[in-house]
């Protein structure tokens, strides 16, 4: 995109990049500056790749806690799925939960029919909300197989928090009129929603980390021929030592600074890339369980 953008000025104005290059220092400084910016990045990822290191460099304690709260977390969707195996990769971890939250909130459902109370109405609708969120996350992950992250931005608009705050309602309010298996039932389903989404936030941090990991693996390998490049046009352009050959019919002069911008300016392309990716992941889910941030 950069090299065809100043393609097209350039060879609107080819008498006046002759003139930049040769009877000003505009693009030299122009190429200093971005220069000074690569090596600035680089640094910077750097530092980025440090804190992620930190997290998994840690005290044989902390590992021994963390490993523990994933087994228990584990087991608690093992026992609410009554499953054996409990699912490793966000794919499967969400199709388990709408498996398991469309089961408790159809039996939630079912026992309030049996009642024609204004508390069992309650209930039906909050179990019926949950079923309908349930649903349009089915619907939507049926074409995205198993691949690791895909599931993450399919169940990123899932409200779970305002069935956490709902339920906590229903509680409170009506806590007495619970029968005794209405209310284990009742509390399954809050479970299963809350399993729900204390396991996306967890793979929303490992998707942080990955897209962290692989942004700063790219930038280190553009980084280093972006600063030969442009350090080698620096040097050029105050030698006035231009390439000779021409391209498609273009001056030399016009292809050889499209060229230089465009890979002094890749850094930049990547690190915005992948910026726009995580930003966007955290504004849809701008939430913690019941508190949001609109």
């Amino acid at each position: 995109m950069v090299f065809l953008t100043v393609l097209t000025v350039g060879s609107m104005w080819t008498f006046r990049m002759q003139q930049l290059l040769t009877e000003t220092s505009a693009v030299q400084t122009l190429l200093n500056t971005l220069l000074g910016g690569v090596i600035l990045l680089v640094s910077i990822v750097a530092s980025i790749s440090a804190i992620v290191l930190s997290y998994d460099i840690t005290s044989l304690n902390d590992q021994e806690e963390r490993i523990a709260a994933a087994m228990e977390f584990r087991q608690d969707v093992g026992r609410l799925s009554e499953s054996r195996h409990s699912p490793t990769d966000p794919g499967s971890f969400l199709r388990l939960m709408i498996e398991v939250m469309r089961d408790r909130s159809e039996a939630v459902a079912s026992r309030a029919h049996e009642s024609n109370s204004e508390f069992d109405d309650e209930i039906r609708e909050y179990a019926e909300s949950i079923r309908r969120t349930v649903d349009r996350l089915d619907q939507s992950i049926e074409d995205i197989g198993r691949r690791k992250f895909d599931a993450l931005w399919r169940g990123l608009e899932a409200d779970y928090g305002t069935h956490l705050n709902r339920s906590r309602e229903l509680m409170l309010a009506e806590n007495s009129q619970f029968s005794e298996r209405g209310q284990d039932q009742f509390e399954e389903l809050v479970r299963a929603v809350e399993l729900f989404g204390i396991g996306k936030e967890y793979f929303k941090t490992l998707y942080y980390a990955r897209e962290i990991s692989k942004l700063s693996r790219t930038l280190l390998l553009i980084s280093l021929p972006a600063i030969l490049v442009t350090s080698s046009a620096i040097l050029a352009i105050d030698a006035q030592v231009f390439p000779k050959f021409w391209l498609f019919g273009l001056p030399p002069l016009l292809t050889f600074v499209a060229f230089v911008f465009t890979v002094s300016l890749a850094p930049f392309a990547v690190l915005t890339s992948y910026m726009l990716r995580v930003a966007t992941v955290a504004i849809r889910t701008a939430s913690a369980g019941p508190f949001q941030v609109a």
